[in-house]
């Protein structure tokens, strides 16, 4: 039974391992962001499903709203690459830094919510979640908002290497 513990304990770092090798901690956080919104669905239809309330337009416009966060998503990473071109090829400057990834501010801000989200559809189902755990995942999120809009105003830059 223990050397069946090690092997597992084994194939588990070896797969985390392999997958940091080939995402980085990048990709970590977009697989970490699509669990989150996986859970909030499965969470919200459960919530749905004990308040008698599951209806399939309702479940349509969930994945709807999951659609148009990939889809901001891509926004962002393509905003990156576009921003990343243009400042490389050196044709113009922007007013902004571009030393941190608008995708990674979208993908924080996005976990964040649907945490938040997943802990409301929890609050439906037990009716009892810790009040500081929301109080968290809502200053956490309005803190990663505030780091976006830092991007582009340059407030806070003292340096001048925001």
């Amino acid at each position: 039974m223990e050397d069946n513990m090690i092997t597992a304990k084994m194939l588990i770092a070896g797969i985390v391992a392999t997958g940091t090798a080939i995402w980085g901690w990048f990709g970590w956080l977009a697989l970490l962001w699509a669990a989150c919104m996986a859970l909030d669905y499965a969470t919200g239809t459960l919530a749905a499903i004990k308040h008698r309330e599951w209806s399939s337009a309702a479940a349509r416009e969930g994945l709807w709203h999951k659609g148009g966060m990939i889809l901001v998503v891509l926004v962002a990473a393509l905003t990156d690459l576009s921003v990343t071109l243009i400042l490389r090829s050196g044709i113009v400057e922007f007013p902004f830094d571009h030393s941190v990834l608008v995708t990674v501010i979208a993908l924080a801000w996005y976990t964040l919510t649907e945490l938040g989200s997943t802990l409301e559809n929890a609050t439906r189902i037990t009716n009892k979640v810790p009040r500081w755990l929301s109080r968290i995942l809502k200053a956490a999120a309005d803190t990663v908002d505030e780091v976006g809009d830092r991007v582009v105003t340059g407030a806070g830059d003292k340096s001048g290497d925001a």
